[in-house]
């Protein structure tokens, strides 16, 4: 059973149950009503868990403890960004061996402290235990949002624009600078160390024109899957326009995962003012990489022609 036959299973078995108000699986957070803000508006909580596992998602010679607490929190943080929202708290949970109980759970902890120190972030919860084959760090993050800024992935609409909110593939490249050796790299400190895009999330999310959205944690090539399926469309993507990190290759930033930049649709009519507003905003631009199309199928484009490349992201099984 693949990753994704996983989910749909667990979808379909629990789709008899009460939803208790949550819209559930299917995007980066679950969305609750949460009544109204000072000025009346809707508001939603926004919850998201993401496991990171020793040896599947990091090597501990290879990644400081204090780099790797604040990456357990940022690629929460990064899908509470992708849904338009502001985290506001997180619960930790994190199985160590005794090797790493001392010492190493206290620079983790920094790091971790670090980062919700930055965006505001409450630790309110969570657990511990001992672990008798490695390290497995678990963590919920919690954001609210007005309920009309919410974006999803399942709002993109034909004739939309595709945007990649920065360079791809340096964290891909990283990784591989790691698995060779060579750990003090630029790029292998890219991969360790990536940054949420918290405040772009909020400011796409403002934006009407914006229609779905979601962050590139198993690369373009898969990611852009979940925005096509679950908006029922097709996208024709301009190899070309793909924007490549210094030090990486093509197919790295395409099917490279761990980037953590938004990826995102929008109106075509308002996309030019739209990218001019963020480089105002942000002082960097965001990147027009294709459209979205009636099809139901995503299609690699160079120099206006369809060019058959059969590449994917990262998978989990």
């Amino acid at each position: 059973m693949t990753e994704f036959g996983f989910i749909e299973h667990i979808r379909t078995s629990f789709a008899t149950l009460p939803d208790n108000g949550f819209e559930g699986i299917g995007d980066d957070c679950a969305v609750l009503p949460a009544g109204t803000d000072a000025e009346g508006r809707e508001e939603v909580l926004l919850f998201t868990a993401d496991l990171l596992t020793e040896g599947v998602h990091f090597l501990r010679r290879a990644t400081p403890a204090r780099e790797l607490g604040r990456k357990a929190l940022a690629v929460n943080l990064s899908d509470i960004a992708a849904m338009g929202g502001r985290p506001v708290a997180t619960l930790l949970s994190i199985a160590l061996p005794r090797d790493a109980a001392g010492t190493w759970a206290e620079e983790f902890m920094a790091g971790y402290r670090e980062l919700s120190e930055r965006y505001a972030t409450a630790l309110v919860g969570g657990d511990t235990t001992r672990s008798e084959s490695g390290i497995t760090i678990n963590v919920t993050a919690i954001g609210r949002a007005p309920a009309a800024h919410v974006k999803r992935r399942s709002t993109a609409r034909p004739g939309d624009v595709v945007f990649a909110a920065g360079e791809l593939g340096a964290s891909g490249a990283g990784l591989r600078d790691i698995l060779a050796g060579r750990l003090d790299t630029p790029l292998a400190a890219a991969h360790r160390n990536p940054e949420p895009q918290v405040a772009e999330g909020l400011w796409l999310g403002a934006r009407e024109e914006v229609h779905a959205m979601m962050d590139l944690s198993d690369g373009l090539a898969s990611d852009l899957g979940h925005i096509l399926e679950r908006s029922a469309a097709g996208a024709e993507i301009d190899l070309e326009r793909i924007p490549v990190a210094a030090g990486s290759d093509l197919r790295t930033a395409a099917c490279g995962g761990e980037d953590y930049r938004l990826l995102f649709t929008a109106a075509a009519d308002a996309a030019e003012e739209l990218a001019a507003a963020f480089r105002a905003r942000f002082g960097r631009p965001v990147y027009p990489i294709g459209r979205i199309t009636a099809g139901r199928e995503l299609v690699w484009m160079r120099d206006g022609r369809p060019e058959p490349l059969d590449w994917h992201g990262f998978t989990h099984y």
